[in-house]
């Protein structure tokens, strides 16, 4: 029987899936199945370069449209799968039609995590999870709009830098004591907290949205017996893995569709790949589930490989970045917030590294405008390198060399 290899998820994870099929030669037929009507795009310019008018759609897409006619890679765009059946190995579909597979992918990504309180459906409340998303808003942050932001993490800061920059009044709301509160140290917390309020950015913490009020639209924000004015609600409080077509199918699933470190489930003909997925990750010693492109593009090429029958474990260090302002924040590993913090440059100038001791091994870095600490600390995670602390913070002696 012809191999066919069906991809539910039209993300990058299941673009680089399907990508790297046929870069490997993989000659049978490729098919991905997607509820957007665009091809595989980049998602992390539409809180950045994409919402602030810099970059267009065609200039996120991973591939243009028609590469995917030219490489035979059948695309079911604007389309829902409602069932997999896996005794038959058959994706059902919303209109009634079905696509057979000898290997599937779940590639399904994440959603964003709604509000449940009052109001929370007023027109002018958004969320921003994909293209259409930032059309739907990206025009109404004009000078003067009052925008206010609910989350504080890296999409609500990124959306912040934005709109401050094009002149609206924002506000943002954090229901925790600090912003970036489950991914940085306080330290850290307190440097971008600093930044946006010198920008003009109103940051609110330990303050917890419990209804959104307005006549026909959004018009006030309600935290407790606090009102704050409102144009225009951005939503930012995360995504959840979407998992339900794997669980349904009886795959198990334990925040994202468990996989081994080949990108395999327990069916032998079915593979996961992306934000969607509970791994293994031997570098940082546990399972986990990742929200980051280098992590969806890693396991896209390694979910491949698998299907191809050349299994090629990952061993990952987990990557980020993120752009406001003038800054250019990339992270390595993950931090805990009571790690070790040692910071080499100057805060004040905006030039630093935060690296992060657990146990006196090096766990993460945190470089704000510091390339070559960025790339040369992955080195030294993966190595579990135990650095004195003096030299560490010694902007003379180079990551590399410790």
């Amino acid at each position: 029987m012809t191999e066919a290899v069906v991809i539910i998820g039209g993300g990058q994870a299941g673009g680089q899936t399907a990508l790297s099929l046929r870069q490997n030669g993989f000659e049978g037929s490729v098919t991905i199945i997607g509820d957007e009507p665009y091809v595989p795009y980049e998602r992390p310019p539409l809180s950045k370069s994409f919402l602030a008018g810099d970059a267009t759609e065609e200039r996120m897409f991973m591939r243009p449209a028609a590469f995917y006619a030219e490489k035979h890679i059948v695309f079911l765009q604007k389309t829902t799968v409602t069932r997999v059946d896996r005794a038959a190995r058959r994706v059902h579909l919303e209109n009634g039609d079905s696509v057979p597979y000898t290997k599937l992918v779940f590639a399904t990504g994440g959603r964003v995590r709604k509000m449940n309180c009052p109001g929370a459906d007023l027109p002018g409340v958004h969320y921003l999870r994909n293209i259409d998303d930032v059309l739907g808003f990206r025009d109404r942050l004009t000078p003067g709009t009052k925008l206010v932001i609910v989350g504080g993490g890296y999409i609500g800061l990124e959306v912040a830098a934005v709109a401050v920059k094009r002149g609206c009044k924002v506000t943002v709301l954090e229901m925790l004591p600090l912003v970036l509160n489950r991914v940085v140290h306080p330290e850290m917390s307190h440097f971008y907290t600093e930044v946006h309020r010198a920008a003009g950015v109103d940051i609110r913490t330990s303050t917890a949205v419990t209804a959104f009020e307005g006549s026909g639209k959004v018009a006030h924000v309600v935290c407790g017996d606090q009102v704050t004015e409102a144009d225009v609600v951005i939503v930012g409080i995360g995504i959840v893995p979407n998992v339900e077509l794997a669980s349904a199918a009886g795959l198990a699933t334990d925040n994202g569709i468990v996989i081994d470190d080949c990108m395999r489930t327990a069916d032998p003909a079915i593979f996961a790949a992306g934000d969607c997925t509970n791994h293994p990750n031997d570098v940082i010693g546990g399972r986990l589930r990742l929200e980051s492109v280098p992590n969806a593009l890693a396991q896209g090429k390694a979910a491949a490989q698998a299907i191809m029958g050349n299994p090629q474990p990952l061993h990952e260090v987990p990557w980020f970045w993120s752009d406001q302002y003038d800054l250019k924040l990339q992270m390595t590993g993950l931090s805990r917030s009571d790690d070790q913090i040692v910071i080499r440059g100057s805060m004040a100038e905006r030039k630093f590294s935060a690296c992060y001791l657990r146990g006196g091994v090096f766990v993460a870095c945190q470089a704000v405008n510091m390339a070559k600490d960025f790339l040369q600390s992955k080195k030294l995670i993966a190595e579990k390198v135990r650095p004195d602390p003096a030299r560490l913070a010694d902007l003379a002696i180079a990551l590399k060399d410790l």
